[in-house]
């Protein structure tokens, strides 16, 4: 299989590291699978053909949200 290096600042690895131990993974199959999640076609076939397809008064576009009003996340 090929390999790959990759530079990394130290704190971003060491929330790699948390992410993978919770995970129970190792930090290269935690690496790879979120490279394959990037590159991968998640949708469906012609699931973008749908958009606007509902013909429904009933459904209305929400108001937008601000960002003020999100809750405060905590970092890895």
């Amino acid at each position: 299989m090929p390999q790959i290096s990759l530079y990394i600042d130290e704190k971003t690895l060491k929330k790699i590291e948390v992410v993978a131990s919770l995970e129970n993974i190792s930090l290269s199959k935690w690496v790879g699978s979120r490279i394959k999640e990037a590159l991968d076609n998640n949708y469906p076939p012609k699931y973008f053909e749908l958009f606007g397809s509902v013909k429904d008064d009933t459904l209305k576009e929400p108001e937008e949200l601000y960002n003020s009003s999100d809750s405060t996340r905590e970092e890895i």
